[in-house]
């Protein structure tokens, strides 16, 4: 590999690598959270719920399909792209099913060591903490094939990868804020919110660096595309089983749908402005 290559791939790093860590722009939004702002919490969960079910719908379902119906034609490339979607549900579902309920009474302490107003206390900060684990997850999971998709780019062509890379910037910063908030308002620790949320990011060059050193060989458009359709999938699925009814407990209803439209706006306008 000659110089230029060498430099081509630490560009191509460089780029995923800050696209990754700016969900670290999101999470410093827990920082300026207040505790007892249930209001910001719920807005923030709503528009968080917003961000992704667009982002999935819009950008990487139709991208999936997009690549599967050139490769296979436009009605087995739609039929693998629905199956791959719901693949992703039904996987992200199963592990939701291994992660502990915050409502599991055995992991709050002795019942009758807590009144009334201290059980409900305790089972809604498990609760927030279970949205901020499974959202991290989530998105990491998202951010996986997010960094390949953007390494390829910018190895191919840099500026090209440029702007992917920062089209993903802008997407990862509300996505920060999907779970340093909720962890937050789990632990009161702003120093675990924003590492929680700064790992998810490193989803980001990981999959760059799994992807450069073991599946470009095998990535083609049936891989890509699956992969696509299951990350569309799996954030519509922690967008309706979390993160929305979440944001309906901790504040009133139009709250939530307020944040989740505002999600959708900003979402929206941050393709447009990549286009």
């Amino acid at each position: 590999m000659g110089d230029i290559e060498v430099s081509n791939v630490m560009l191509a790093f460089g780029l995923t690598l800050l696209a990754g860590l700016s969900t670290g722009i999101g999470s410093a939004m827990a920082f300026f959270a207040k505790r007892t702002n249930t209001r910001f919490l719920s807005i923030s969960l709503g528009f968080s719920a917003g961000v992704m079910i667009y982002v999935s719908f819009v950008e990487i379902f139709l991208k999936a399909r997009t690549q599967l119906s050139a490769e296979y034609g436009d009605v087995h490339g739609t039929w693998i792209t629905v199956l791959s979607f719901f693949g992703g549900i039904m996987l992200i579902a199963l592990i939701d099913r291994f992660i502990p309920k915050g409502e599991n009474p055995h992991e709050i302490g002795k019942v009758e060591d807590m009144t009334e107003e201290q059980r409900k206390r305790k089972t809604k900060e498990k609760r927030m903490m279970r949205v901020g684990v499974m959202t991290g997850l989530a998105i990491a999971i998202h951010n996986f094939p997010e960094g390949l998709a953007t390494f390829t780019a910018a190895l191919a062509d840099p500026n090209l990868g440029i702007a992917i890379a920062a089209a993903i910037a802008i997407h990862n910063i509300p996505e920060g804020i999907a779970v340093s908030i909720p962890v937050f308002y789990a632990t009161g620790s702003k120093r675990k919110a924003f590492r929680y949320s700064f790992l998810s990011g490193l989803a980001e060059p990981l999959g760059a660096l799994i992807g450069f050193g073991l599946l470009m060989p095998f990535m083609g458009p049936l891989l890509f595309g699956i992969i696509f359709a299951s990350v569309a999938g799996i954030m519509v699925f922690i967008s309706l089983d979390e993160l929305l009814p979440a944001a309906r407990e901790f504040g009133e209803h139009h709250l939530s749908i307020y944040g989740l439209v505002s999600g959708m706006a900003v979402m929206a306008l941050s393709l447009l402005l990549m286009m």
